[in-house]
């Protein structure tokens, strides 16, 4: 079960004035299960986005990537099928769908974002898709982010979706965003699927550089099995409607105050992503300080998320700590001193100078790693930057999960 994640209830996720929302049922894997999402944006929206790194990307990835240079009007997201690996005629399927629900809005095709999540090198049911836009086009409400969060889900057991309000030069900015994952979780830009509609002001090159940080402090900064899926995508929307002046300028304090805003609600999905986790049962945070680069500290704290040593270790709740150790000796820094290393569970003092802390003891860390959630923390005493990266444990149900699903 998905660890710490409060129940979700549409009460708590606030319209985002410009934004509405339609679902449909198109049994795309399954009947009688939202697969099918389309969010229409109104006129001078502004939209920006980052996509997965898998050079093997998915045809709605290269489509969408083309057409985000247009005035995005749509997003149109199914579940079920990932339309990757699919070739040529992916890419005409992916915009086969764009250019139906262009014209049953009257809109051009280059103006509607394709996405995909699902079983990968399966031709896109096209078919399916096209026969479920009128209904998902009838049933579009502002306050339908609740319905829109189960519609992109695929083995995700619960829904992912968070809200916030920031006051902005007087005006009340409302900020609300949706996530999917659960496996295939190591998004670099899992099958990961993010999507914040804000109604805040802000130009078409803002945006675009706040998106990036937030993914970088959120969503690239998650891992669940270290797999990079074909179609991770991060899109962030601003319709403008809350009625603050435009954000144009970096340095002051309305783009800080937005940036950190929308990073909180990132971050927030980022977390249910991992908490969701395949099998799932513990939450981990891995914390790595005083490195000299955020990248350097990056590297050893995905060397220790991405470690299947640690992490089956953490499922048995088994102190078996110097696979930590290990995991931080391969994180690829050169000339890394590991007797200036101290490295934590929680509270307690698990290792200094190269071994074992001498205050240690085997109980101290078995109560911590019978905890839900636990902290790892890692000091390199070699610099200023450190960074934060989100992971859960291996345990038995990941293997199941994965080995049955396309059945």
């Amino acid at each position: 079960m998905p660890v710490n994640i409060s129940p979700l209830t549409a009460e708590q996720l606030l319209p985002v004035a410009g934004v509405t929302l339609g679902i449909a049922e198109t049994g795309i894997k399954k009947a009688n299960r939202k697969d099918l999402l389309v969010m229409v944006l109104d006129e001078g929206t502004r939209v920006a986005g980052v996509f997965t790194q898998n050079r093997f990307c998915a045809a709605p990835v290269i489509v969408a990537k083309r057409h985000l240079a247009q005035l995005v009007r749509a997003l149109i997201i199914n579940t079920g099928n990932a339309n990757a690996g699919t070739g040529e005629s992916g890419i005409l399927n992916a915009q086969m769908t764009c250019a139906t629900l262009a014209r049953l809005l009257g809109l051009a095709p280059q103006q509607v974002l394709p996405f995909s999540t699902g079983v990968i090198m399966e031709p896109l049911p096209v078919d399916r898709i096209i026969q479920g836009l009128p209904a998902a086009l009838e049933n579009r409400r502002t306050n339908n982010w609740f319905d829109a969060a189960h519609a992109i889900m695929t083995t995700d057991i619960v829904p992912k979706a968070a809200s916030k309000q920031v006051q902005i030069k007087g005006k009340t900015v409302t900020i609300t965003g949706i996530s999917k994952g659960s496996g295939m979780i190591r998004p670099n830009m899992a099958t990961m699927l993010g999507y914040i509609a804000t109604d805040a002001a802000i130009s078409q090159p803002m945006l675009q550089k706040l998106v990036q940080h937030v993914a970088d402090r959120s969503f690239n900064r998650i891992t669940v099995d270290g797999d990079t899926s074909t179609n991770d995508a991060f899109i962030v929307m601003a319709t403008g409607k809350a009625g603050n002046p435009e954000i144009v300028n970096p340095h002051t304090e309305e783009f800080c105050q937005l940036q950190d805003a929308i990073t909180t609600v990132a971050a927030e999905l980022a977390k249910m992503i991992v908490r969701d986790g395949e099998g799932a049962t513990k939450f981990i945070t891995v914390q790595v300080e005083d490195g000299q680069s955020r990248d350097e500290c990056a590297r050893v704290a995905y060397a220790i998320a991405h470690s299947p040593l640690v992490k089956t270790a953490f499922f048995a709740s088994d102190p078996n700590l110097g696979r930590i150790l290990a995991a931080i000796g391969y994180a690829d820094i050169d000339d890394l001193d590991v007797d200036d290393i101290q490295l934590y569970l929680d509270d307690v003092l698990v290792a200094e100078k190269g071994g074992r802390a001498g205050n240690y003891r085997e109980e101290d860390g078995q109560r911590v790693m019978h905890q839900a959630e636990i902290t790892i923390r890692v000091v390199l005493n070699r610099g200023t930057a450190s960074t934060t990266v989100w992971t859960c444990d291996f345990s038995y149900d990941y293997v199941k999960i994965n080995a049955s699903y396309r059945s």
